[in-house]
């Protein structure tokens, strides 16, 4: 894949380091230095799927390694589209991708782990969470009510949702991504950084264009309302739960398709770190084939 070392240095700007306390005022939201044009852009984004498609066909056949990547916006941010953009180079048969919305009766009778562990991709797998366990410290963070619903023994009244609360379920989260982590999952987190001005012009968007009324929901405006709690609430849970075995990386959103290319970059280059390769056929198994091969070979035609 086709990368300018500046571009690479860039990067690693956006990568929360484990144990630094985020300020997001210090993260741009649009990037305006770009190292290359929008076309330039496409046909480097273009190139990078095909590598990709090639290291999802390694990771497969290895079957050693699972790929989780976690997507946290605010509403409008591009979640879908980059699912539709990046991940479209990759096998759909090898790709689960899990959208997590209000929790059902059901899944409140469990921990809030449980619908997540469900929809965790297997060994060759690369899964996609499009909003996440990580609801459960930002919505429930705006809105505390919600955690009543879970039924947690010693959690009975508001009072009880403390600062000490969120620590400890930061933790479950840490040793959560650590187990996943040390059994060979492979995990990158993206927070799409999306300003409250350009969601303000893709909300007008999704009303003045009738194609696109089907976007826009009441309930994504309302939350708007909690611009500053939500912003808040990001940034303790970004410094709290970016580590070394499972990064956050806080990617620049007003301009979609930079904000494809810098995911598109980082999971590329985080595949090669796993250095994947066919498997070895064994001595035996090759005197199989060579069988078979003269076999086909002996057939009439």
């Amino acid at each position: 894949m086709i990368f300018k070392k500046e571009m690479q240095k860039y990067l690693q700007t956006l990568q929360v380091k484990e144990g630094k306390k985020v300020s997001l005022k210090k993260f741009d939201t649009d990037f305006e230095n770009k190292l290359f044009t929008k076309q330039e852009g496409e046909e480097i984004l273009q190139h990078g799927l095909e590598q990709l498609a090639l290291l999802q066909d390694k990771l497969f056949a290895e079957n050693k390694h699972s790929v989780l990547i976690v997507l946290q916006a605010m509403d409008a941010a591009g979640k879908d589209g980059v699912i539709k953009h990046v991940m479209k180079g990759f096998n759909p048969q090898g790709v689960k991708v899990a959208s997590f919305k209000a929790p059902s009766h059901l899944e409140l009778n469990h921990d809030y782990f449980w619908r997540h562990y469900l929809e965790l991709p297997g060994k060759g797998e690369i899964g996609i969470f499009n909003r996440s366990h990580y609801e459960n410290v930002l919505v429930t963070r705006v809105h505390p009510e919600y955690i009543l619903n879970e039924k947690i023994p010693g959690i009975k009244k508001l009072k009880d949702i403390d600062s000490d609360f969120w620590e400890e379920r930061f933790k479950q989260i840490n040793r959560f991504e650590k187990n996943l982590s040390e059994n060979g999952t492979l995990i990158l987190k993206f927070f799409l950084h999306l300003s409250k001005d350009e969601q303000k012009k893709r909300f007008l968007d999704r009303i003045e264009k009738p194609e696109k009324n089907w976007k826009f929901s009441m309930a994504d405006a309302n939350e708007r309302q909690h611009w500053d709690k939500y912003m808040k609430a990001y940034e303790e849970m970004l410094s709290a739960t970016s580590t070394e075995h499972a990064p956050w990386y806080i990617l620049p959103a007003d301009d979609k398709w930079f904000t494809r290319i810098c995911l598109g970059t980082v999971v590329y280059l985080e595949f090669e770190k796993l250095k994947l390769k066919y498997p070895k056929v064994s001595e035996e198994q090759l005197a199989e084939i060579q069988k078979a091969k003269a076999a086909l070979l002996a057939e009439e035609d």
